[in-house]
């Protein structure tokens, strides 16, 4: 292994109420080569202060304390921001976990990508295939790796690991995430997806000690945090298409029960090819162009969140036609091959609902990325 590599990355760790394996764990670092060590002490409190003390008494290692537990996202984020007012001339940051899970040739296996001065987040991904690693962990980060692929289009097979790896031109980007606690991890992985910052598995060795008992992750709360992320926005573009499908019902029936007889209106335009435009196309039409200025500003600043997107307006409208024919040739196709009309147009739609979401957070609504 590079052991340059080493010397010019940082180490980040940070830590809740840690046993001895962390000051053996630095100590191995510091043998490997890694020359910066930052560990950010979470409020373990008092009982755990000879254990960090031991940690601070290590060569160029820091330790950075909080008072009280605010969590692994806020304590990553006060060590970013040391790291960026003291450490301009590292090549990057790799964060490890404080139990000795990542092993020393792991990190240098990180610090080595960071040597290419790529922009990337490097993920330390496990084998889930392996007989130690327990059921939940197993079952759990599957189901998570293709929800994951299903929003957001890349198939991650470690989403939950904290063993990442990222140049110190990212350090803002990284400390400008939200999130205070284990779902701010999942967090970085979505604003790298929609910044189209690379996300590059790199496979290290699978350690799952004691049954993974040590670990501070709490099953239910903090799996519905990190669940709640990976759905949040998928949930608000469902709650967006149906709140406008209702206004679109409700705004066509208006139209054409109450406003159209008001105003007088009544329309019988004969078009080729037999067809018509009639009062109920005109209310079909306009309620349809009003839900869908609706739900183009509800999926900006609700879903998906951006300000200032110029174009997005031409793009939303692209995608809406582009959606709607393959709608109709994919209906098509299905009821030539002897498919029902329902059927077809139910497995259709369903399939391009997901391919909407999809476009609209990956291009209609892009962010725009970082700077180098």
């Amino acid at each position: 292994m590079d052991k340059h590599a080493a010397e010019q990355a940082v180490i980040l760790i940070p830590s809740l109420e840690p046993d001895g394996r962390l000051p053996a764990y630095i100590l191995k670092l510091k043998e490997g080569g890694f020359a910066h060590i930052v560990v950010v002490d979470d409020g373990s409190g008092g009982d755990f202060r000879p254990v960090f003390e031991e940690v601070d008494a290590v060569e160029d290692t820091v330790v950075l304390r909080h008072e009280t537990n605010k969590g692994k996202g806020v304590a990553l984020k006060t060590g970013y921001r040391y790291i960026m007012e003291n450490l301009p001339d590292i090549t990057g940051v790799i964060t490890a976990d404080a139990d000795g899970q990542h092993t020393v040739a792991d990190c240098l296996r990180l610090a080595e990508e960071l040597e290419k001065g790529e922009r990337a987040l490097y993920l330390g991904s496990r084998d889930f295939n392996l007989d130690n690693v327990p059921p939940k962990s197993r079952a759990g980060n599957r189901i998570t790796s293709v929800v994951f692929k299903l929003l957001y289009g890349q198939y991650l097979p470690d989403t939950q690991t904290g063993l990442r790896a990222f140049r110190k031109e990212e350090l803002p980007f990284m400390a400008e995430v939200e999130g205070e606690r284990y779902e701010y991890e999942m967090k970085v992985l979505i604003a790298c997806s929609r910044a189209h910052i690379p996300m590059i598995p790199v496979t290290i060795e699978t350690i799952y000690e004691n049954d993974n008992k040590g670990s501070h992750f709490h099953p239910l709360r903090d799996s519905w945090r990190v669940y709640k992320v990976i759905l949040g926005s998928f949930i608000r573009f469902m709650s967006s298409s149906i709140i406008c499908v209702l206004v679109d019902h409700l705004l066509a029936n208006l139209f054409l029960k109450w406003l159209f007889p008001v105003l007088g209106v009544s329309l019988h335009v004969k078009l080729p090819l037999g067809l018509s435009f009639d009062n109920r196309s005109l209310a079909n039409y306009s309620a349809r162009i009003i839900s869908a200025v609706l739900n183009f500003n509800l999926n900006r600043t609700l879903v998906f969140k951006v300000k200032g997107q110029k174009g997005a307006a031409l793009r939303y409208a692209a995608t809406a036609i582009l959606i709607s024919i393959l709608s109709t040739l994919g209906i098509k196709a299905l009821m030539a091959a002897g498919i029902s009309f329902t059927v077809a147009k139910l497995a259709v739609d369903t399939v391009l609902y997901f391919v909407s979401y999809r476009m609209q957070e990956r291009w209609v609504f892009r962010r725009e990325e970082p700077n180098e």
